[in-house]
């Protein structure tokens, strides 16, 4: 029977009911809620439990007792959670340590009791297969062939798979988890590191040449996020995190010979202490790979086998969809005045671009109509901090399908559609992160959302009367005889302001004959 989502419950986009996907991992277990089954997920809820199953399944080939009564306890929890949550769809996934462990399908049946859902334990190349879609979910499609490596990292074993726009093949497990490789090793770095050289050299020397890999998993992320912090970077944000791979080489190195020399290393207590003393070894992994791979660049996603298993599941017009686009349009139903205006304001900037006779790229025009569906995200705040705040919520928000610099310049639209065009290019390192001439560009887009609101006051049924020309070098704002009364100050001063922006020699507001 379909369970209804609270009415109460306005902040959510309404006629759809949640799903959730329950990952037994080897280090940890995980239940995250997403609002509803799409293309660009949102996490509702999320909620890990460090239960180590996999410690000692290597050595003994069974599930400890003591992590697996904390599991199920964990698995009651996420039960009542479900059940408060009204989800309609739950998915159960087990990996590496259940699959090995001689008593993993008895522990697996008693998760079935407990949460009324039938427990898939997935092969290795299945978890390899499922990780790469994951990793896929949160990138955009490109019209260039590109193979990337994506590696997933978790307690018990390593997934590698290659990924050519969407197309997952060569998929392989290694029994290379974090805590697999310390048992096995003794805790020792140098036969840790001598290890995973012998298992996975061969495996890269006979894929295709790749520029990039993506990295999933705790381990990884752990260590992404202490990359940020030592080297000042302005978005503590994992998703889509781009490093120079020998950067990151260096990065583990220098870890690896901390902790070699002392049993430690810098910013270990920043590190959760489930996976403190693990990270060394997930840097080996990942240093390894690197140099056996020869890429250029690493990637760290926050997407794997959870994501990539729900994309599975959708019709090929969903996984065609375009995530970010179809996010910030979910955000606009949530908070703009008007959802239907800021389409409106779609067609408005495609009029001014028209005229423009600039040509913009595909990728500039889809971050324009990205932020036109974002420009009214921030009217419930303070005037005086409706900028700031609509910064933070795209920053920091669960955009996807967005790399780090395209982030920053919808960001710095936003800045300038409430902050004001006169504002001198901002020096706060976030908004730094944007490339090329994206500052001009944004000046250019939110002058024409300044000139758009006094309009229509972020309502709908104006802008689609209103368009721009350009004649002689003079950017024209076109008026019906009916809204001739809009021709003011105000509009005069943004329209001069946006003139300025775009480089036109003057400008002038006319009513249609």
């Amino acid at each position: 029977m379909r369970q209804k989502v609270d009415k109460k419950a306005q902040g959510r986009i309404k006629g759809h009911s949640p799903v959730a996907v329950l990952d037994i991992g080897s280090n940890s277990i995980r239940m995250v809620i997403y609002e509803r089954q799409t293309r660009a997920l949102t996490p509702l809820y999320n909620e890990k439990s460090a239960c180590a199953l996999g410690q000692g399944v290597a050595l003994t080939g069974l599930l400890n007792e003591d992590n697996m009564q904390k599991a199920l306890k964990t698995m009651r929890r996420f039960a009542l959670v479900i059940k408060l949550m009204q989800v309609e769809n739950i998915y159960c996934v087990a990996t590496s340590a259940v699959r090995e462990a001689k008593n993993g399908k008895d522990f697996a049946l008693k998760v079935e009791k407990i949460t009324g859902v039938k427990v898939q334990i997935l092969s290795g190349k299945q978890e390899a297969y499922y990780a790469a879609l994951g990793a896929y979910a949160g990138i955009y499609k490109s019209s260039v062939s590109q193979v990337k490596i994506v590696g997933d990292l978790g307690g018990g074993s390593l997934e590698l798979a290659c990924l050519d726009n969407g197309n997952v093949s060569d998929e392989e497990t290694f029994e290379l988890g974090v805590i697999r490789l310390a048992e096995n090793s003794g805790y020792d770095l140098i036969l840790a590191d001598k290890i995973v050289k012998e298992k996975i050299q061969p495996y890269l020397h006979n894929l295709a040449v790749a520029e990039t890999f993506y990295a999933i998993g705790g381990s990884w992320r752990a260590l992404a996020k202490l990359h940020q912090i030592f080297h000042n970077y302005p978005l503590h944000m994992i998703l889509n995190y781009q490093v120079d791979a020998n950067n990151m080489i260096e990065f583990c190195d220098e870890i690896i010979g901390e902790h070699k020399e002392s049993g430690s290393y810098s910013g270990a207590e920043l590190v959760s202490s489930s996976r403190r003393k693990l990270l060394p070894f997930g840097a080996v992994v990942l240093r390894n790979i690197l140099i056996a791979g020869n890429f250029k660049k690493l990637i760290f996603s926050t997407l794997g086998v959870r994501e990539g298993y729900l994309y599975s599941l959708l019709d090929d017009s969903e996984k065609n969809s375009d995530p970010l686009l179809q996010l910030c349009e979910e955000m606009s139903i949530l908070r703009a005045r008007s959802p239907k205006h800021s389409k409106e304001l779609i067609e408005f900037t495609d009029s001014f671009y028209k005229a423009y006779e600039k040509n913009e790229t595909d990728q500039q025009k889809r971050l324009r109509k990205a932020a036109c569906l974002l420009a009214d995200i921030g009217w419930r705040g303070h005037p005086d901090y409706r900028g700031e705040q609509s910064v933070n919520l795209v920053a920091y928000g669960a955009l996807i399908g967005i790399d780090h610099a395209d982030r920053a310049y919808l960001a710095q639209i936003l800045m300038y559609r409430y902050m004001g065009l006169k504002r001198k290019y901002s020096s706060d390192d976030l908004l730094l992160l944007s490339k090329g001439d994206a500052n001009s560009r944004a000046r250019v887009i939110a002058g024409i959302f300044r000139v758009a609101f006094p309009l229509s006051a972020g309502m709908s049924g104006i802008l689609e009367q209103v368009y721009f020309r350009v004649k002689n070098g003079v950017l024209q704002l076109i008026l019906p005889k009916d809204l001739a009364f809009l021709d003011g100050n105000h509009l005069n001063n943004r329209l001069a302001q946006l003139a300025q922006a775009a480089n036109f020699c003057s400008f002038e507001v006319l009513v249609d004959q």
